[in-house]
């Protein structure tokens, strides 16, 4: 397994999307800048997750494991209907399935996926969305653990320090987590082995013998058997509290809406591989984890403590070199400097603002990013929470748990 394969795994893997090994050949529109597919994928990756978070806090469904069986049930029937009306599907044509590798690959790999969703709804029960984020930031150590585990990738003492920075990182922010709970954190933690086992499992299972899928063939062949699951995993857990009536207060319109929202976020992901490369998926979901931390502390506002938000900078910062490089790490830099430098001059030729007045300025915009940074870890700290709350109003309207 390649660095690149483990990275674009590690990073792309979500609530409700497999990750795919190849770019899929799907036609897809050539008009559209890929700009529109990255900001869709974020959009429907970020909504799906605050969705599922809204519903079981304040709506009151606290059912994650039902939740997560009526996607997997929309899921199979949406791409059974896919299937038969679009060439979206197209691409299980290039799957030769037969009996043997339904049973040797799809159904322990579909169980470890239903076994990865689960966890990850259940922690919705427990933890904050912001924290939820900073652990998911060692994701890629797991997914390298385990492919050193099953002898697949080579062990080095530069990836064990880098991934041990990443691991302190995410550590600093646990210990800073005011509203820490081991049940969520154990659920979170099982759901990042789960899906790195599953990650690690589709190559060895699938990838060597040629079997390429991306995220919707995945979800055609993996959701009946994660929806037979989970209901076996509901019955016992969740159907002897469950009550008709939680569905009625939830509203069976947003029960249908998330699961759409949910199902959408597969169809980004197909476009999204196909108009990208690994490095802009790999960026993009850290900027997506970024927006998900701010997202949490705007509508719930959340309480970020300083040992959380530098505990997230260093893992975050670790991840950024694991998943990037040095080197590209560099080039990219240097390429969006002489980019802003570029529109920076040429804008100025335009205006012909002073030297001066352009300096002035540019000092201006630094204070206002220092000053809205230091403000953000005052945030956590308790100050600006009559803000937030009025934020969550216009955001939420002001439902009720």
């Amino acid at each position: 397994m390649t660095r690149d394969s483990l990275d674009s795994r590690a990073l792309m893997a979500d609530e409700e999307s497999g990750q795919p090994a190849e770019k899929p050949q799907q036609a897809s529109s050539r008009s559209l800048h890929p700009v529109f597919f990255i900001s869709s994928w974020i959009f429907f990756s970020n909504l799906t997750i605050l969705f599922n978070k809204w519903l079981i806090d304040n709506r009151g469904f606290r059912y994650p494991v039902l939740l997560t069986c009526w996607h997997l049930v929309f899921a199979t029937i949406a791409t059974q209907i896919m299937a038969r009306t679009t060439h979206l599907l197209d691409g299980r044509k290039n799957i030769k399935m037969t009996g043997k590798l339904y049973l040797r690959a799809i159904v322990p790999i579909g169980l470890l996926y239903s076994a990865s969703l689960v966890c990850s709804n259940m922690v919705y029960l427990y933890l904050s969305v912001a924290f939820i984020q900073m652990l998911k930031s060692a994701a890629p150590v797991a997914v390298l653990l385990t492919a050193w585990a099953w002898r697949i990738e080579d062990p080095s003492m530069k990836r064990l320090f880098n991934i041990l920075f990443i691991v302190a990182g995410v550590a600093l922010a646990s210990f800073g987590e005011i509203d820490f709970s081991l049940t969520g954190f154990l659920f979170q933690i099982g759901g990042i082995i789960f899906e790195a086992v599953r990650l690690v499992m589709i190559q060895v299972l699938l990838s060597d013998d040629g079997q390429k899928m991306d995220p919707l063939v995945s979800l055609y062949y993996y959701a009946p058997v994660c929806a037979a699951m989970n209901i076996l995993i509901a019955i016992p857990s969740e159907a002897s509290e469950f009550h008709f009536a939680d569905l009625a207060k939830a509203g069976y319109g947003l029960l249908l809406l998330n699961a759409m929202v949910a199902f959408m976020l597969n169809v980004c992901s197909v476009f999204l591989i196909g108009k990208t490369s690994s490095l802009v998926m790999t960026l993009c979901g850290i900027l997506k984890n970024i927006l998900l931390v701010i997202a949490s502390v705007m509508i719930w506002h959340t309480s970020i403590s300083s040992l959380q938000f530098i505990g997230y900078g260093i893992a975050l910062g670790g991840l950024v070199y694991y998943s990037v490089g040095w080197d590209q790490m560099v080039g990219v830099s240097l390429g969006l400097w002489s980019y802003a430098r570029n529109m920076w001059d040429s804008k100025a030729d335009e205006s012909r603002l002073p030297p001066a007045l352009r300096r002035a300025l540019f000092m201006t915009l630094a204070m206002i990013i220092v000053v809205v940074l230091v403000a953000g870890v005052l945030y956590g700290s308790g100050a600006g929470l009559d803000a937030a709350a009025a934020i969550k109003d216009q955001i939420v309207g002001g439902v009720s748990p």
